[in-house]
């Protein structure tokens, strides 16, 4: 697994939005699903147009 790096002011970001005992892995995975709904609703918005 690839190691990523982060600065404090990101990392504090992804604390705020962590839920009780949330991981950082369910937080990440969480917001990339959030990323790819809304990107396949836009992609899908442009359709009716």
């Amino acid at each position: 697994m690839p190691t990523v790096e982060l600065d404090e002011d990101t990392v504090q970001r992804l604390d705020d939005l962590r839920v009780e005992d949330e991981s950082y892995d369910e937080l990440v995975t969480e917001l990339i699903n959030i990323y790819e709904a809304e990107e396949l609703t836009l992609f899908h918005g442009g359709d009716e147009y």
